[in-house]
C-alpha cells in the first residue's frame, strides 16, 4: 500500500529536523562512506510534497474560480 503525500511529507520533515538537530547525514567506516540523507534533496522533496498535499486538500489540480462582473 502506497503512503499518502501527507504521510511522506511528515517523514521528510522528520528527516530534515533530524539533520538540523545534529543527526548524521553521512559516516565513514574504514574506506567506506555512506550518505544517508542529503538536505538539498530533502528540501526539494518537501517542496514537491507540500504542493501535492495542497492539491489533494483543495480537490485536485482544478480550483473553482470566482468570476465577477465589473460594477456598472
Amino acid at each position: 500500500m502506497a503512503l499518502s503525500s501527507a504521510a511522506l511529507l511528515g517523514m521528510v520533515e522528520s528527516a530534515i529536523e533530524a539533520l538540523l538537530t545534529g543527526g548524521a547525514s553521512s559516516y565513514s567506516i574504514g574506506a567506506r562512506t555512506v550518505t544517508k540523507l542529503d538536505l538539498s534533496q530533502l528540501m526539494e522533496e518537501r517542496r514537491i510534497l507540500q504542493q501535492a498535499v495542497e492539491r489533494e486538500s483543495s480537490g485536485g489540480i482544478f480550483r473553482k474560480a470566482a468570476i465577477r462582473r465589473p460594477s456598472p
